[in-house]
């Protein structure tokens, strides 16, 4: 059943798997004001009560089933009154996934497979939507020049578990729901950021976060690989606005959608952005994290053709707003990384070893 022109949220009930993280609960306001009612899913592992605050989500949330994606009880109950899926769900740091794979694959891959059995039985959704990321890109197609710029149709190269589970995602999605003839589009979310995002321990590409955290405790800016990687810097409410879209845009069907602004930028000007909110942050080269990729930025045209969309916040005016927030909430900085040093966070730099 896809979702024609003239198809808007208004009264939709969209399960969001994964809703009370950080791009789920912002996604669940945009849906609301789109009229839509949004359902979140969550086992709650990934933060504890004070970011679930920060998010707006907690025990109590009335929009909140607290519950696994692998619980195929609770999984069925929920999308048998969505209209729309967005899988969210994830076991989502590359060194989570690295040092704890069973994790890793109980989640990605079975968790995943949950979802989209129970979706591809489902009447009355109306698509599914899968939130992939950049990683599968690695640094680039292997072998071939490095261009800057990440099309949704070069060849792939994931270059750690997290990546590798997500690209087999994708292509579990278009083979089970393709066989049951639902329609589905798969988005790649690049380098998400804004105010209620804390870092996750090992997220070294959170660096926008990382380095305002840091920056205001009167820590190092720590510029692993010396900052030269390149990300796409997308902010949550654009991220949560071409979701949105792609939930009932008639061309997103059976589509792979980079989600970016198109625009590089190095992670050393990231750090030279936040050093202007504090003059006396001390910005230090350092050893590269391992399997991080270099990066690039999105091709962009697919998305903006599909969508008939752009982001609109620019990565300075993004970063002053997370600099803002954390200014302004100060407990959203987490004990963990108030007790870090520059030494304690090179040493876990290196290559975890897995369990």
């Amino acid at each position: 059943m896809t979702p024609s022109p003239h198809d808007d949220l208004t009264g939709a009930r969209v399960l969001i798997t994964g809703g009370a993280g950080f791009i789920g609960t912002v996604l669940r306001s945009a849906l609301a004001a789109a009229g839509a009612r949004p359902a979140l899913l969550d086992n709650l592992s990934a933060y504890g009560p004070t970011p679930l605050t920060l998010l707006g989500t907690g025990p109590s949330d009335p929009d909140l089933t607290i519950g696994d994606i692998n619980d195929q009880t609770v999984v069925e109950r929920l999308v048998a009154e969505a209209d729309y899926v967005v899988h969210a769900a994830a076991h989502s740091t590359v060194q989570g996934c690295t040092t704890d794979p069973a994790t890793a694959v109980r989640t990605n891959l079975a968790g995943t497979d949950s979802v989209l059995r129970t979706v591809a039985a489902a009447r009355h959704v109306r698509r599914f939507v899968l939130l992939s990321t950049a990683q599968v890109y690695g640094h680039g197609a292997p072998q071939a020049p490095r261009t800057g710029v990440f099309t949704e149709d070069q060849q792939l190269d994931p270059l750690n578990v997290y990546a590798n589970s997500k690209l087999w995602a994708e292509g579990h999605t278009r083979q089970l729901l393709g066989v049951a003839e639902k329609d589905f589009a798969i988005l790649r979310p690049f380098s998400v950021y804004g105010p209620g995002q804390v870092p996750k321990p090992g997220a070294a590409s959170w660096v926008v976060a990382q380095f305002t955290m840091y920056a205001a405790l009167g820590q190092q800016l720590l510029l692993n690989n010396g900052g030269r990687q390149l990300r796409d810097f997308i902010f949550r409410d654009d991220i949560a606005a071409a979701v949105v879209r792609a939930l009932t845009a008639p061309k997103a069907a059976g589509q792979t959608l980079n989600l970016g602004t198109g625009t590089p930028t190095s992670v050393r000007d990231v750090a030279e952005h936040v050093r202007r909110h504090f003059p006396s942050a001390d910005i230090v080269d350092a050893p590269q994290v391992a399997q991080d990729p270099l990066g690039a930025c999105a091709d962009t045209a697919r998305m903006r053709d599909v969508l008939n969309w752009s982001p609109a916040v620019s990565v300075g005016e993004g970063i002053d707003r997370y600099v803002q927030w954390v200014r302004t909430t100060p407990n959203a900085i987490p004990d963990w990384l108030r007790a870090e040093t520059s030494t304690s966070r090179i040493t876990s730099w290196g290559a975890p070893a897995a369990l």
